[in-house]
């Protein structure tokens, strides 16, 4: 399904989530400059997965992270697999920043608020 017909779809839900637009292989594959064989490597290798309905449907929001796999690979002459374990570390990492972050501003809210009792 393009994202043409995914939005046609989902006129009722006028906010999507790259997670929520379904790519095909080819459309994939040109957003990120890689033929479709290098595509379907990646998917044999385990880089990333297609959608559960059907083996040539992506969600969007692997793009950038194929981008990142791609960058790594040409730049640093990392291998795919390689590089799409950096890549998902580096996610991690800057989710487990961002939850840090929320809470360091929970707790000094909680002893702003502690102190002003007093």
């Amino acid at each position: 399904m393009t994202v043409a017909r995914q939005l046609k779809r989902d006129k009722a839900s006028p906010v999507l989530s790259p997670g929520d637009v379904v790519l095909t292989a080819d459309e994939v594959a040109a957003a990120v400059g890689i033929t479709r064989t290098t595509l379907a490597r990646l998917v044999s290798l385990g880089v990333l997965e297609p959608t559960r309905r059907r083996a040539t449907m992506f969600t969007a929001d692997v793009v950038p992270r194929l981008r990142r796999v791609m960058r790594l690979h040409a730049d640093l002459g990392v291998n795919f697999v390689g590089a799409a374990i950096i890549v998902d570390l580096v996610a991690r990492l800057d989710r487990l920043n961002a939850e840090l972050a929320h809470r360091s501003r929970d707790v000094r809210g909680e002893r702003r608020r502690w102190i002003s009792i007093d």
